[in-house]
């Protein structure tokens, strides 16, 4: 078998000096300074606010602009400079509408493209010139690569660098050049995005953030339990997808649904203006300036009730046909007076508001209507068959994961369900156990498997989705159970209060974290978690910085919906070969503020982990797979030319 691989090997590599080539550019490689990794969470459809982070690295592209122009530039010329590489076509706009003349607009265009042709090689200086040549607009690479490598001759090549560039401007091409070449700079600024879950719900343009990341250079996703639901309702879940169209109503979202991913919401609309009327405790929260119609707020607020009660319909029968779910608890509307209007929970009564229970049996009431059968099938059909959805859908699933160990770092969204004592809370599935690393293994495992048989809507592997959504031992969910039907029902607002897994406060501990570490065979010394999923209250005085370094939390409130509980908008997270920084934001007000003012939305930057020495490509992800080929590139000069 390993000779017909080096056979195979030998086609691509077919002479010694091929191979003998090849190992010294890895061997080289590993050398080199691990690139920066970009670490954002719990994005929720907030694209305008996402898409400002990535183009400028959480700050990283202007503090290259600054260390290399700052004894050059103003401030002001610094962020003119900063907003130009972030926004290229639309600053461009601007620029171009100030100048009276082509003769000033001309001499401004030649000395940007040589200020950016100066910040290109510092952006790119961790990088092989292979690498740089890649990331650099293909039409103009042969111009860029003369302009960049600019010898010890420049004195006798002066005129010849400079007729480049004024051809560039005199034939039309110095705004595609510059913005090829602001692109190429956010490219080189962020080797590696990692994006910590949650990219859907709340926010209203979660399919732009899609779009961006799957366009984007390199990057990975761990799952959040909204990315989960999405990918479940795709998969053949009707509870799933009815906890999706009820959040969507809930935040005033159904357009993502209807006009983004085309599925049509006539059907639901329908049973709705039929069996429900107003009701102050379904009708959608605002936290945009999107111009409502009041029968449009009476629309929203009819479908919220209809699709809720759709919901917790379907939640019954999987809580009964999986006891080990220990959800048993939570079928409530089998536990309600409907004559007195009261339902009793674990002993207490409590008078019920709001109430919706038109479509109720109070005989049988997990039943659902006929009608209420034909909306969900008509629902799942125009789902699953939306181009757009499955594309996005498939992107998610191939380049995301649960939790992921990536550089000696635990990535996961939510938690790592744990007892009172720190110890690993097990599950029965099947009647076999799970706990830990193996529990979260069987939990994609299933997720996997559901996706793959998406014409399968309530075996084992469906339910499981679900589960991740909402069950006590689910890694994304971190809660003992989900109190929403007491949050639309009940007034007292202890009934509310939804239990965190131990995790939340032992995660404190620097004894807990290393033992979680050590779960996923890393490093306790040099390993970190990163985890989302909860916002991080800084307006209280919460540290993000948990654990002695060894917990980072990076959900800091980039969704809207979280700000005036968090205080900020959202933490970023840098890692380059010098060690850790974690990026506070504040509130993106709007690109068009950027712009014209050039405000950016970074506030203090805080050192989470200095490296002693710099680290390199050879002790990352990475580095273990260029060692894996030049093992292998080895045994090829063994097998094929040192015979």
């Amino acid at each position: 078998m390993k000779e017909k691989f080096l056979d195979l090997l030998a086609q691509k590599y077919d002479s010694e000096e091929k191979v003998v080539t090849e190992i010294i550019n890895l061997e080289a490689i590993l050398d080199l300074p691990k690139g920066t990794e970009h670490f954002v969470s719990d994005l929720h459809g907030e694209y305008q606010a996402f898409q400002h982070v990535l183009r400028n690295g959480s700050g990283k592209v202007k503090e290259k602009i600054r260390d290399i122009f700052k004894h050059e530039l103003s401030e002001e010329e610094i962020n003119e400079f900063a907003t130009l590489v972030y926004y290229p076509e639309e600053k461009l706009q601007l620029i171009r509408d100030q100048f009276d003349n082509n003769q000033e607009l001309n001499a401004w265009y030649s000395k940007t493209i040589d200020q950016i042709i100066r910040l290109i090689p510092y952006a790119s200086s961790k990088y092989t010139r292979s690498k740089l040549r890649k990331a650099l607009p293909k039409q103009f690479v042969y111009i860029i690569e003369e302009l960049l490598y600019k010898t010890d001759e420049y004195t006798n090549k002066k005129h010849y660098y400079s007729k480049i560039v004024q051809k560039v401007i005199s034939l039309g091409q110095a705004d595609k050049l510059i913005i090829g070449l602001a692109y190429t700079t956010q490219q080189l600024v962020v080797d590696h995005l990692h994006v910590v879950g949650d990219i859907y719900d709340r926010g209203p343009e979660p399919d732009k953030i899609m779009e961006a990341l799957i366009n984007y250079h390199s990057l990975d996703i761990q799952w959040g339990n909204h990315d989960v639901l999405w990918i479940g309702a795709f998969s053949g879940s009707k509870v799933c997808l009815a906890n999706i169209l009820r959040i969507c109503a809930r935040y005033d979202n159904l357009d993502i649904i209807e006009d983004v991913y085309g599925i049509n919401l006539r059907p639901l609309l329908n049973l709705a203006e039929k069996y429900y009327e107003d009701n102050p405790a379904f009708r959608p929260k605002r936290h945009s300036n999107k111009q409502q119609s009041a029968e449009e707020q009476l629309q929203i607020t009819k479908i919220h009730q209809a699709i809720a009660m759709i919901q917790f319909k379907l939640e019954m029968p999987i809580i009964k046909r999986r006891s080990y779910f220990n959800m048993s608890k939570r079928l409530l509307l089998e536990k309600i007076d409907y004559e007195n209007n009261e339902i009793t929970i674990q002993g207490n009564t409590y008078s019920l508001e709001n109430t919706c229970f038109a479509t109720i049996n109070p005989d049988q009431p997990d039943e659902l209507l006929e009608e209420e059968k034909q909306v969900m099938d008509k629902l799942l059909f125009s789902v699953q068959h939306s181009e757009k959805l499955a594309r996005h859908m498939e992107f998610l699933m191939k380049k995301g994961t649960l939790y992921l160990r990536y550089n000696g770092n635990l990535l996961i969204h939510g938690c790592m369900p744990i007892d009172e004592n720190g110890n690993m809370e097990k599950m029965v599935i099947e009647n076999k156990a799970y706990a830990g690393r193996e529990l979260l293994d069987i939990f994609e495992q299933y997720l996997r498997y559901s996706f793959a048989n998406r014409e399968v809507t309530d075996d084992l592997a469906t339910d499981m989705v679900w589960y991740l959504w909402t069950g006590e031992y689910s890694s994304l969910f971190g809660k003992r159970e989900m109190t929403t039907f007491e949050r639309y029902f009940i007034k007292d607002k202890a009934t509310h209060k939804e239990r965190k897994n131990p995790y939340y406060y032992l995660r404190e501990k620097e004894e807990i974290c290393r033992r979680i570490l050590e779960e996923f065979d890393l490093d306790p010394d040099q390993g970190h978690i990163i985890n989302g999923h909860t916002p991080v209250k800084e307006i209280d005085g919460e540290n993000p910085i948990k654990a002695n370094g060894k917990m980072i939390v990076i959900d800091g409130g980039f969704s809207k919906a979280y700000q005036p509980t968090t205080g900020i908008a959202g933490y970023t997270l840098l890692y380059n070969s010098f060690g850790m920084q974690l990026v506070a934001h504040q509130h993106f007000s709007s690109k068009e503020d950027v712009l014209r003012n050039g405000n950016d939305v970074l506030s203090v930057r805080r050192l989470v982990d200095k490296e002693l020495e710099r680290k390199k490509v050879s002790e990352t992800n990475v580095g273990e797979k260029l060692i894996q080929e030049i093992n292998m590139l080895n045994s090829l000069l063994k097998y094929r030319y040192m015979k």
